[in-house]
Order: C-alpha cells, then structure tokens, then sequence
C-alpha cells in the first residue's frame, strides 16, 4: 500500500519505514561514521552523484534518512534535512537562502535565539532583520524592502501563542519576491501544514513534540522541490550542524504516537485554558482553543485543532510567577516543550530574564506572563496542581 493513500494516524507509523535487511519491521540504527565502497570505481560514481548510496554520514546516513522520508512526508514536502537542533535547522536555513545585503522580515514574538541569531550574528554579516507583529498581516507589508529576501514566522509564536495568517503572509512574500519559512514547531504536520498555506520551507525543533519524550535535540528543515532539497544539503553537509543515527532513530519512534499525542495534549489543554480564563488570578489567556483569542478564526482555517501550548497573564505580575513556578508539584518547572510531560516557565524570571524589561514588553512578553506546555497526564490532577500554586498568591 502507498502511503499516499494512507490517513495521517496511519501515516505515523509507516512513513520512513522500507525494505531492510533482515525484514526489521524497524529501521536499524546505522552508527557508523562511513561506508565501504564495492571498489575504486563505485565510490568515484557516488562522489560524482552517478549513483545513489552512501559515503559518510555527514553527508547521508540510512537510519537518518529514514527518519527525515518521515517527516517530509507528514509535513506533505518532498524531502527532508536532519539537524542537531531546532537552531541548527533555522541557522542553515538562512544561510543557504541569504547574503549580505539581504533583509528579513520576522515575527516580533519568536523564540529567543532566533532573534539573537539575526540581531547579533547574522547582522555582522551584513544582513537586515525587521521584527513586526506578525499576526498582522498589514504589519509585515509595511515591513518588507526592496532587498526582503524572507518573511519568517512562528504560528503560533513563542512564547506568546501569537497566531500569523499563513496564507496572506505568504502572498506578501510572493508578491516581493521573497520567500516564506515557517516555524511549525508549536503545531506539529499532526495539527498544521504550512506548505498548504504557501510557505516555501517548513523547520521544526524536533526536540519537542515531533519526538515528544524530552530526550532529543534534533531539528528539521523540509523543502518543496528536489533544487532546494541540493541547495539545502549543500550548505547542510558543509556547516556540518547534522542529526546523528541513534538520535535519528529516536525521533522516528517517537513520530509514530505522534497523532495520538497531540490528540491528548489538545484534548488537556482545551480544559485547562478554559478553566484558567475563569480563575480569579488569571489576567487573560492566549489559546487557540479559545474564541477570546485575537486570530481565533485564522486559526480555525489553518490548523485542524489548537495544539498543547498555553500561555496566560497572572494578575500580580513577576512576583505571582515566581510564586507558581515554585509551587507546581505536578508540572514541570522546566523549559523545552512538547514532551510527555507538562511543563510551565515564566519567560519574564527565566529564559527572557537577559533581555531586561523594555525589551520584553516590545516582544509582549509581560512580567506576569506563564507559558504552559501541556503534557498527556491526567488532565485533573494537572488541574488540581495548578489551583494549589495559584492559591499561594496573595
């Protein structure tokens, strides 16, 4: 059966998955650092690109790619590149697709590196970066120059679940002639698809829920055509910020509970943000579960349902963060998401703390602001958790 004609859940646990040695119904592990050659002749054929196979797994590995046939096509995109990390992925991305003198337009709200890698690396490399808010679409036209070679977003963003209309952002993009990459780390291929919508690359973070158990760092970059599939693997092979085989290998078994996953964290986060909008030291709460949030309806027509990710304002600001961050028993205090396991932040006194207050509140990440990765527990005693935190503030 081809697993185009397969339902997504379905997908899950069968793409990636070929015909190996032995009949494994799992992809082996090959931890080997190169491949023997059948004689001096094959491996001129293989430098050359005469043939397919392998050479060094810096370049192609088996097990990695397997893992990377897996998410290309759950993301619906024609290949995949493996990464180190989330950071890895976004790093080569805009170095492959950027040079001096070029420009990007980015979601305000992004994860912290992203901003710092364009702010103070890339810049030193003559490259422009211009933060909008995203989730208004008239704010990136306004933003884009002559020399925008970008539009990058995160939707929802981190880590203040800002939602982008992907499709109006990629027409502005198209129509400047620039390209449009999506962070889909927040939704997963499970709930959102970006290039459906018009994006041009899709990466990930793979350490959160496409693994999802907390025990990898790895990133994805997936492409729509087999010209960047070569651009990208170019630049990939030679900045060397490649995914090993055993971490390969995990995310891959981690792809396959993916769908039941992510139907588990929606199904706990819908209760509790419905039940943090009613509580008494709750300012507001950014859902995309909930009809309060700003782009609800955007999100309505480009995910199929408002992922695990909350973040929410308490009333009494840094001190009432503190508070409940040291109060969770259940919860997680701890940053990453998208594991098993719930894990809570407070941005304003932990991962945004170096930024200094002016500087988050542009970013709209306010002192009282709690983000909340919802995890697969049960969603009452996670409920029962919190409340025991949020009683301690007085």
């Amino acid at each position: 059966m081809k697993n185009e004609n397969l339902q997504f859940d379905s997908k899950c646990v069968h793409s990636g998955v070929g015909e190996y040695e032995h009949g494994s119904v799992v992809p082996p592990i090959y931890q080997t650092s190169t491949f023997k050659f059948e004689n001096a002749a094959h491996g001129a054929a293989l430098f050359k690109g005469d043939v397919e196979g392998y050479i060094y797994t810096r370049m192609k590995n088996p097990t990695v790619e397997a893992m990377e046939n897996a998410v290309a096509e759950l993301e619906g995109g024609h290949k995949a590149l493996g990464c180190a990390s989330g950071m890895a992925a976004i790093s080569t991305t805009f170095t492959a697709l950027l040079k001096s003198g070029d420009h990007v337009v980015c979601s305000k709200s992004v994860y912290g590196p992203t901003l710092t890698l364009l702010q103070t690396v890339l810049s030193k490399f003559g490259v422009e970066a211009t933060f909008v808010d995203t989730d208004i679409t008239e704010e990136i036209e306004k933003a884009v120059k002559p020399n925008t070679k970008i539009v990058y977003v995160e939707s929802p963003a981190n880590p203040v679940i800002a939602i982008t209309d992907l499709e109006a952002a990629a027409k502005i993009a198209h129509a400047n002639n620039a390209l449009f990459v999506v962070d889909n780390t927040f939704m997963s291929p499970a709930l959102q698809q970006p290039l459906k919508f018009g994006a041009d690359v899709v990466v990930h973070s793979m350490t959160k829920f496409l693994n999802g158990h907390a025990d990898v760092v790895g990133g994805i970059i997936v492409v729509k055509n087999e010209d960047d599939y070569k651009m990208m693997r170019r630049i990939l092979n030679q900045m060397g910020g490649v995914i090993d085989p055993f971490n390969s290998f995990l995310v891959h078994r981690g792809l396959k509970t993916l769908a039941i996953r992510m139907q588990k964290h929606t199904e706990n986060a819908q209760i509790i943000a419905e039940y943090l909008e009613k509580h008494p030291k709750v300012k507001w709460v950014r859902y995309p579960g909930l009809k309060s949030h700003p782009n609800y309806e955007v999100g309505l027509k480009q995910h199929s349902a408002p992922g695990g990710m909350i973040s929410f304002e308490l009333t009494d600001g840094f001190k009432a963060g503190e508070i409940v961050m040291n109060n969770v028993k259940l919860c997680k205090l701890a940053v990453s998401l998208g594991g098993v396991e719930t894990l809570v932040q407070h941005p304003a006194s932990m991962t945004h703390l170096t930024m200094g207050e002016a500087a988050r509140a542009t970013a709209g990440i306010t002192e009282g602001l709690v983000r909340l990765s919802v995890g697969i527990e049960n969603v009452k005693d996670l409920i029962n958790d919190l409340e025991q935190a949020l009683v301690k503030i007085q």
